[in-house]
């Protein structure tokens, strides 16, 4: 039986994204996943077209299992950027509670940056530690490479205990050394992808398949 919330709403859509998921399982072959993991690899591979990410998405141990159990207590995601946020489809979002936070643009986050000549991704992490999100949370950084080294930082120093970390930060300029740092993590899980590729929409389709992935847990209890 078909998910029915995190699932495309038209029969023709769910059809092209099962024949999607078909071609990307039959073109890969052997992989070293768990089915839960490559739940979440296969639907990067289909946002992206980019079979790559077979091997260079990385997860804690703990990742999947941390991720179903703070979406389904109704957890906070909190994203380095707006596009996280607005690519995430609210019904799903909504049937499990989640909420969706990010201050990059807020005014106080920029007065700050510029004050303190960091960038407004630190600010932005700091100002959700400073509310309270960061604890339980999602945190979900597919631009940023300064939002996950102050993530790691606010762990360290701050005592921040998000319930996951999802790293996907793309670029030249810290993105692999940024990732490399969390993957050190061990009391707080994470997914990464390694080196220079990421981005936002790699971050959505991986919430997308926890999302997934927590629905159809909750129809077996």
């Amino acid at each position: 039986m078909s998910n029915t919330v995190t699932e495309q709403l038209t029969r023709a859509g769910q059809k092209i994204e099962h024949d999607s998921f078909a071609i990307v399982d039959r073109e890969t072959g052997e992989h070293a996943y768990p089915h839960d993991q490559w739940q979440i690899v296969r639907r990067m591979i289909h946002a992206t077209a980019d079979f790559e990410f077979n091997g260079l998405t990385r997860f804690h141990a703990h990742a999947v299992e941390a991720g179903l159990k703070a979406i389904t207590a109704g957890a906070n995601i909190i994203a380095d950027v707006e596009m996280i946020c607005v690519g995430l489809s609210q019904p799903r979002l909504s049937h499990f509670a989640v909420t969706t936070h990010h201050f990059i643009a807020d005014d106080d986050v920029i007065a700050q940056a510029r004050a303190e000549n960091t960038t407004r991704a630190v600010q932005a992490m700091r100002k959700a530690h400073a509310q309270g999100l960061l604890d339980g949370a999602i945190v979900a950084v597919g631009n940023a490479p300064t939002a996950l080294l102050e993530i790691d930082r606010l762990i360290k120093e701050a005592d921040a205990r998000p319930a996951l970390i999802v790293g996907m930060p793309v670029g030249f300029v810290s993105a692999q050394e940024s990732k490399d740092i969390i993957s050190e993590l061990t009391a707080i899980p994470w997914i990464i992808t390694q080196g220079r590729k990421g981005g936002s929409t790699l971050v959505v389709s991986a919430l997308h398949a926890l999302l997934a992935l927590a629905e159809a847990q909750r129809r077996t209890q």
